[in-house]
């Protein structure tokens, strides 16, 4: 290889050892594209033979390489997880999606408070120290938006479909734990969650939720909870929908009935069939091949389709594969552990042999609830499905050059 401002060897002439090898460091550019163009820093030098150059010592905190960059797809209101970027059904905490009401409070972790009050025989305000004294506990489920869908136009990959839901391992106290210190008045029905955030986001929950698997959750995959998520700590209700894992939580309130706030009443219901279905919580059973998909291409052989499901109401117990356009279903392979109320990866081995089709999956969970199409979903609401809950099938059309496209249904 030929060093930079030097004259081509003549022929005949003998290469060096130190040409042949590129030298200690070639002064390579990184190859970046329009769209990586921002991510990674233009002329850094890269050695050609890594073998032959000491690389970056130990740091402080890890990096991902620069040639990976996987990105979540903000908004105004969200920002949307990279479904089809994960290798796993863990999703990193900075890829989390986030929802937020009033923007990221900056809470001093030394002041935080937890105020448990109402029909209760002892009134208490717990630091994030005191929630720590308590026995730990921690699980592995998925938190997802209760408008998590969207359609539309060919163009769409996983991640704006379907990329409002995340799965961390959650480290915490049990609610139950807290409920039990504060003596709660047996005839209490319901609990009001309020969040620290400038919304003050605020949600009526049945105490039974709270008795069960309801947590206050202060560590995420390992470390404190991001901020995003909910920092200092954040209310965890396994299977329930987003707006109700209420995150900064600051305050909970014992009482006998639900308060009907704002974000039960004018937000996060839906009609159906005429009527407005309020206190929908559990998330239903649903699914999306996360490869291939837009914008992936692929060859004619045997692929591996890859993708998740998850359940609010338990463990995923099947995930059914068509590569026919829906006309025929093949069970698909479930990987180990299936974990209830968890994103649950899925593979199915299929050879394609050039011709135009559409895939597609449908989920079944633990209560016999199988996964609906959108007709289904019309069917059983109505026309009007609203934006909350909505769950249908979804399809992709693999084309004749490979390419693959979302195939959008209209339902408004």
């Amino acid at each position: 290889m030929e060093e930079p401002n030097e004259e081509p060897a003549k022929k005949g002439n003998k290469i060096s050892r130190r040409k042949l090898l590129g030298g200690a460091l070639a002064a390579a550019i990184v190859p970046v594209t329009a769209s990586f163009a921002k991510y990674v820093q233009t002329g850094v030098e890269v050695s050609v033979d890594p073998t032959k150059v000491q690389g970056v010592p130990p740091g402080t905190v890890g990096k991902r390489s620069p040639f990976e960059n996987p990105l979540r797809k903000p908004s105004d209101i969200s920002s949307r997880t990279p479904l089809q970027d994960f290798f796993s059904t863990i999703t990193p905490s900075d890829l989390h999606f986030e929802r937020h009401h009033a923007g990221i409070p900056n809470i001093d972790s030394e002041k935080y408070e937890l105020l448990i009050h109402g029909m209760v025989k002892r009134p208490m305000k717990f630091t994030l120290a005191d929630l720590k004294l308590f026995p730990s506990f921690t699980r592995t489920c998925f938190i997802e938006c209760a408008g998590n869908f969207r359609t539309g136009k060919e163009e769409m990959t996983p991640q704006e479909i379907l990329g409002l839901t995340s799965q961390s391992e959650w480290t915490g106290v049990m609610l139950s734990t807290l409920l039990r210190e504060v003596g709660v008045d047996p005839k209490a029905k319901w609990f009001l969650a309020e969040g620290g955030d400038a919304a003050l986001l605020t949600r009526s929950i049945p105490i039974e939720k709270g008795w069960d698997d309801a947590m206050i959750v202060y560590g995420q995959n390992g470390e404190a909870i991001r901020p995003a998520q909910g920092y200092p700590a954040r209310l965890l209700l396994p299977g329930w929908e987003g707006n109700t894992n209420v995150k900064w939580i600051r305050r909970i309130e014992i009482s006998d009935e639900p308060y009907m706030t704002r974000e039960e009443t004018s937000k996060y219901t839906y009609p159906v069939n005429g009527k407005i279905r309020m206190f929908s919580f559990e998330m239903d059973a649903r699914s999306i091949i996360t490869y291939p998909s837009f914008p992936q291409k692929v060859e004619r052989g045997w692929i591996e389709i890859r993708g998740i499901a998850w359940s609010g109401r338990g463990k995923i117990v099947k995930v059914e594969v068509s590569t026919d356009a829906g006309k025929s279903w093949n069970v698909a392979k479930l990987q180990e552990p299936v974990l209830e109320k968890a994103h649950t990866y899925f593979r199915f081995l299929w050879q394609w042999t050039g011709g135009e089709t559409e895939i597609l999956s449908r989920a079944v969970d633990e209560t016999g609830y199988i996964q609906p199409s959108l007709k289904q979903l019309i069917e059983a609401r109505g026309a009007d499905l609203g934006g909350y809950h909505m769950n249908p099938v979804t399809a992709w059309r693999i084309k004749r050059d490979g390419s693959v496209l979302f195939k959008p249904e209209k339902y408004k």
